[in-house]
């Protein structure tokens, strides 16, 4: 399955288009500020399923029942998903890895930060942010699994694509 990650596009949605048709994805993530860019990607491209979660600026683009967090089995691996401002990020990233641990994921993805992030831990817990969609030309994250297994994680650029 080949994930398409996005956050932080703030009303910019060319890259998010560009990146869909170039990458034509199995399923889209959208992480939040401006979570109605995400439902426009979705009515824009209804063949790809789309999951998204509510950032720091969608009070009022969001339906009020928006979970923060969710963590779904995708492809049979444990994500957990989430924008990051709940989890302070700005500062570091150790309650998110907590939280996402706690939930048995096998990776985290979170948004907020507009600074592009994929590694593995030690104990081999994925965390990405794929940056800002919106900003700075554009990034996004690619995810390709195979059922219970994460065969590769990055960050993809404008010019990458």
């Amino acid at each position: 399955m080949k994930i398409l990650v996005l956050s932080d596009s703030h009303a910019a949605r060319s890259f998010m288009h560009y990146s869909v048709r170039k990458l034509q994805p199995d399923l889209m993530i959208h992480l939040g500020d401006y979570y109605d860019d995400g439902e426009i990607l979705g009515q824009e491209f209804p063949k790809i399923p789309l999951i998204q979660v509510p950032g720091n600026c969608d009070r009022y683009r969001c339906p009020p029942n928006a979970m923060e967090v969710l963590i779904p089995r995708l492809d049979g691996v444990q994500f957990y998903l989430t924008h990051g401002h709940r989890h302070h990020v700005k500062i570091d990233t150790a309650l998110l890895e907590s939280d996402a641990r706690k939930a048995g994921a096998k990776i985290v993805l979170y948004g907020h930060t507009h600074v592009a992030d994929c590694r593995q831990e030690p104990d081999g817990l994925w965390i990405m942010n794929p940056g800002s969609c919106g900003y700075f030309g554009g990034s996004a994250g690619l995810i390709e699994t195979k059922p219970g297994q994460i065969v590769s994680c990055r960050i993809l650029r404008d010019l990458d694509l």
